[in-house]
């Protein structure tokens, strides 16, 4: 099995409760930002309005280089390259010759 995520120093947090902090923090974001609408609704100016942030936020989210690597497209290579079609050339030859050598036999 995997040891990436295994450490004696450090257990993480089940999943159950990553994602039940993450709910409840949506929860508290939305409410707040209804609570907002509502009093912007009622007359107040919207730069009076104390808008609520994001208090809980995962770990890579706050590591901007890590976002930015998990985040980066992986680079795939187009089947139309030169490697590409030397690779099907070599393939060809040597079907080739063990037909050859077959026929041979």
């Amino acid at each position: 099995m995997s040891q990436r995520h295994r450490s004696q120093d450090v257990a993480p947090p089940p999943k159950v409760e990553l994602r039940a902090h993450a709910h409840n923090e949506r929860h508290r974001i939305n409410s707040e930002l209804q609570s907002v609408a509502a009093q912007v609704s009622a007359g107040y100016e919207p730069d009076e309005v104390h808008e609520p942030g994001r208090a809980w936020v995962p770990e890579h989210h706050r590591d901007a280089e890590k976002a930015k690597k998990a985040s980066a497209p992986k680079r795939m290579r187009h089947w139309k390259v030169k490697e590409w079609k030397r690779r099907s050339s070599v393939r060809k030859a040597k079907a080739e010759a063990f037909r050859l050598a077959a026929d041979e036999a």
